[in-house]
């Protein structure tokens, strides 16, 4: 009886990547911290921080797909350097940012992109180019983790730093640790005619490929859902320090939540990656979509004390980014690993587009409302509404015509 062949985990470039999304999910995730010692010194307001925030994220979602593209013909290595290069540029300039258009110039675009060059949908479809598909799942988990373990780091360290040095010299030197991504970018460089699956490729244009996905409901349900994993994480990250001082609770309580969510984070997205190799994906995402919407609907309506949001910390920690291995996972068995890159980078912009929406709508929703509550139970039905659209994807290849 012939055993089937084991094929072992390409470590360099598992490790290589996950320390990339480590360093380019680190920087971005503690910006927050260098809000109000910068204003301080140059009188800005905090909508002028904001909106630089919010153009990052913007050219971080419009930046994926781009990218992704640029990864699949040209080599993961090379839009990864090139990530590293845009990060530094833009940190520097943010640091010496002497007007609000440097800051949206360095912070908002450069950084943006920078991000959307080396984050999760171009780390990943390098590690699905190079991995069995039984072990991609895992894979996924790895590198979403390590990311996670960048927003628990960048923190403290972040902090630290501008304690010692100043919010400009900080950001001097977090440009200067960005340079680090070319260097670990070398196991990377392949494209998508390289690595242990492509022989497996299907030959398609970029066009072609559009028009299958786009045409694919499967594909389309995924994402719509991601939208909501956008809104909702967006808006916790943005709103969630100013909720808490509405209903009394100490301010250090949300940087203790802050803390909790990174860390318990990694776990989630080791548990999904595990997960996802044994049970249905699509099911697995409505099941955390729901778990989402039932943690947040405890939250408001049991009694809000520092322990409570300790727990809700925890609990959301532990669905945080466990939506990234799944849905990554999905895109390349419906496509393959072609145009992963840029297929995966499309379900991206509409997360992004969701945490656009998360952030601006938490804010606009409190000024007519005088409250959180709305926007938290929108986001409660969102989670409900994305669970269903996940349930009927079809976890499966797309159909194509056989080669003649």
């Amino acid at each position: 009886m012939s055993r089937a062949i084991r094929h072992p985990m390409p470590w360099l470039i598992i490790l290589s990547g996950s320390a990339i999304a480590m360093l380019t999910f680190g920087p971005r995730s503690a910006m927050g911290f260098f809000q109000l010692p910068m204003l301080a010194d140059t009188g800005w307001d905090r909508s002028t921080f904001g909106l630089a925030m919010a153009i990052q994220n913007l050219c971080w979602g419009l930046g994926q797909p781009f990218f992704g593209a640029l990864a699949d013909k040209f080599g993961t290595g090379r839009v990864l350097t090139l990530s590293g290069i845009l990060y530094a540029l833009g940190l520097f300039i943010m640091a010496h940012a002497d007007a609000p258009l440097w800051l949206h110039v360095g912070g908002g675009i450069l950084v943006g992109l920078a991000v959307g060059a080396g984050s999760f949908g171009i780390v990943l479809s390098a590690f699905a180019r190079n991995v069995t598909p039984e072990q991609r799942s895992l894979a996924f988990g790895i590198g979403t983790a390590a990311g996670s373990a960048g927003m628990f780091l960048f923190a403290p360290l972040s902090q630290a730093l501008i304690s010692a040095y100043g919010w400009s010299d900080s950001l001097v030197y977090l440009g200067l640790l960005m340079l680090l991504v070319p260097v670990l970018a070398i196991p990377l460089r392949g494209n998508a005619n390289s690595g242990s699956q492509s022989r497996a490729q299907y030959e398609q244009t970029v066009a072609e490929a559009l028009r299958e996905a786009l045409g694919h409901k499967s594909y389309l349900l995924l994402v719509s859902g991601f939208f909501v994993c956008g809104y909702q994480v967006a808006f916790i990250t943005a709103h969630f320090p100013a909720y808490l001082g509405d209903i009394g609770i100490d301010a250090r309580y949300a940087v203790i939540a802050m803390a909790l969510i990174g860390f318990f984070n990694i776990f989630g997205s080791l548990g999904a990656g595990f997960m996802g190799q044994k049970y249905s994906k699509p099911h697995f995402l409505a099941v955390i979509y729901i778990l989402r919407s039932v943690v947040v609907t405890l939250f408001i309506l049991l009694p809000q004390t520092p322990f409570s949001v300790i727990v809700f910390a925890i609990a959301m920690g532990l669905l945080w980014l466990s939506t990234v291995p799944p849905t990554n996972g999905l895109v390349a068995i419906m496509f393959g690993t072609r145009h992963l890159g840029l297929l995966g980078g499309l379900v991206f912009l509409s997360h992004q587009i969701g945490s656009f929406l998360g952030v601006w709508m938490g804010g606009y929703l409190y000024d007519h409302f005088g409250s959180y509550d709305p926007v938290w139970w929108f986001g409660v039905a969102l989670g409900i509404f994305a669970a269903i659209i996940h349930w009927p994807i079809q976890e499966e290849a797309v159909a194509r015509p056989l080669p003649a």
